[in-house]
């Protein structure tokens, strides 16, 4: 079993001030194996903090980000699943499902994370999973000002992997989950 942290679009100090202090309650050190991060951390010290939280950091850049050495995507493997990272404002149009499965099938991956929108989805979508964790802080966007702080967090075990949506809602935490197995196609098939 590994927790994934995947969370994205924080905007701090520039639309919000931190992360709610109910999630950063949750996000205690040494529980979490890997963290995802779309991008839109904005300053160093939210990428300090969460190195805090889990040293092996995956960040994607984000158009409002400060560090320009954040790459544009990221793919990694985690247990069966191969993941790719980016932070969406570069699918047009924004979060349209059938630019990110172009996106998710030229990287390659079972689980593609992306953000921009800030509004939390998640679609099973041909042999995979498209995963936006919203924002974290609630930081309005361009799309929308009405925005619920969320994360994700991913349980990888095996071929199965269970997404925990947390969703902070009139200032309770609402958990929410989808559950995906990876199908294995055989490789010896009869002609």
């Amino acid at each position: 079993m590994v927790l994934v942290l995947a969370l994205g679009d924080l905007h701090i100090p520039h639309r919000a001030p931190d992360l709610p202090a109910k999630f950063k309650s949750m996000l205690v050190p040494g529980k979490i194996q890997h963290v995802i991060c779309t991008g839109n951390l904005c300053i160093k010290e939210v990428h300090e903090y969460l190195k805090t939280v889990c040293p092996d950091l995956h960040i994607t850049r984000g158009e409002y980000d400060e560090d320009s050495r954040y790459p544009d995507t990221k793919t990694l493997t985690i247990g069966q699943f191969k993941l790719g990272v980016c932070h969406g404002h570069q699918v047009i149009p924004w979060g349209d499902l059938d630019s990110l499965a172009m996106l998710q099938r030229q990287l390659d991956v079972d689980i593609l994370v992306t953000g921009h929108t800030h509004q939390f989805t998640a679609y099973k979508h041909e042999a995979g999973v498209v995963i936006n964790p919203g924002s974290a802080t609630g930081a309005f966007s361009s799309v929308t000002y009405d925005v619920n702080p969320s994360f994700v967090l991913m349980d990888i075990d095996g071929l199965r992997v269970v997404v925990y949506v947390y969703e902070l809602i009139d200032g309770e935490v609402k958990v929410d989950k989808i559950d995906f197995k990876k199908t294995t196609t055989p490789t010896n098939l009869p002609h």
